[in-house]
């Protein structure tokens, strides 16, 4: 069942994204030839009107073909005055965008539904579990509540900040001990209990560390404050997309955490299979705004790859020459190409964890 939940979930995304560029089309006038789920061949295909709606074999995406998107391609006359290129840039940008800006607005609506119905996990101050080989064995113990730390009472992030201000000596290095002990209170057994505790450093986390878990707990949020953390969440996300797809270019690391979209689809998969309905939203409205951000790159043939040109068409003033464009195409083309060639193999690697890796 999971399976089919997910293949519906990206499957709906994607009809989505193109109904987006199909109804902006619609409206300005644009001719569409074709309106398709999934690429070539043609599995399914009906006729309404002057568009054809259809259903491809394989599974990587979608596409409205409107009338004139190749410059080369040759119009019936009759056709010509609604020709893609024939029009202006304003009308090519809207419906171009409009996919993209369906997919945020998908995403908004799926990340509000998640903070309504159930909410972020939050940090309590207690204690779940405590770190094997870490400063907290032998002394904290799961189910210790944790009250205060050097005397600093609140809530888990303050008990935590307090925790860091225990360094060590000089620069820190990986599992260096602390300077000098926290003083931790905590509520063991309806009693209160002072604990002391020498923080080590984590290198990875670069900060220092007793040692425990946390346990946490779902807050939902009202509809305005709701709306707030939709924004904060998609503002981040778009800030750690743009970072990661920058660092391909030099970081090893980057590179082997792409997924592609049969890793993608997997993690959706287990997402649903394990977690809640409102979870299983949010991770659908953080695929939703991965789409909208990685199709507004500037490479053909990605929707920002068409607004790029047709932007620099209007400051230019006058028509991009075709040789130019077809140019952009290929280079556009390979980066892209490049892109899913290295989701793809992280993906085998992580089915099958060996030997495929991109380093």
């Amino acid at each position: 069942m999971s399976f089919f939940l997910a293949f519906l979930g990206f499957a709906a995304l994607i009809v989505l994204h193109e109904l987006g560029h199909f109804a902006a089309a619609k409206a300005v006038g644009m001719r569409v030839e074709r309106f398709s789920l999934f690429f070539p061949p043609l599995v399914a295909r009906i006729k309404r009107g002057e568009t054809e709606y259809a259903i491809g074999a394989v599974p990587l995406g979608g596409y409205v073909k409107i009338t004139g998107m190749n410059p080369a391609e040759e119009i019936p006359e009759e056709h010509q005055h609604r020709a893609y290129y024939r029009q202006p840039v304003w009308k090519r940008v809207v419906v171009i965008a409009a996919g993209p800006i369906v997919n945020v607005v998908v995403a908004f609506l799926l990340f509000w539904v998640f903070f309504v119905a159930q909410g972020p996990a939050v940090a309590q101050p207690e204690i779940e579990s405590v770190t094997p080989n870490s400063p907290a064995v032998g002394v904290l113990m799961p189910g210790d509540r944790l009250l205060a730390v050097d005397g600093v009472r609140g809530d888990f992030e303050r008990l935590r900040d307090q925790i860091g201000t225990h360094r060590c000596a000089g620069t820190p290095t990986d599992g260096c001990k602390a300077s000098s002990p926290a003083l931790l209170t905590v509520e063991r057994g309806g009693r209160e209990q002072q604990l002391s505790i020498t923080p080590s450093y984590d290198g990875e986390l670069k900060r220092p560390l007793v040692g425990f878990a946390p346990t946490a707990k779902t807050v939902a949020e009202g509809p305005i404050e709701a709306s707030g953390s939709s924004v904060d969440a998609m503002w981040n996300v778009t800030t750690l997309t743009v970072t990661r797809i920058s660092q391909l270019f030099y970081s090893a690391e980057a590179r082997k955490e792409i997924s592609g979209i049969a890793g993608t689809y997997e993690t959706s998969r287990q997402v649903i299979k394990t977690s809640s309905f409102q979870t299983v939203m949010s991770i659908f409205g953080l695929i939703s705004l991965s789409l909208a951000i990685i199709n507004l790159f500037p490479f053909l043939p990605l929707d920002g790859g068409h607004i790029f040109w047709a932007v620099a068409e209007k400051l230019r003033g006058k028509a991009i020459s075709f040789r130019t464009m077809e140019r952009a195409s290929v280079v556009g083309f390979m980066l892209v190409l490049a892109l899913f060639s290295i989701g793809l193999l992280n993906d085998i690697d992580r089915f099958q964890g060996e030997g495929f890796g991109i380093r």
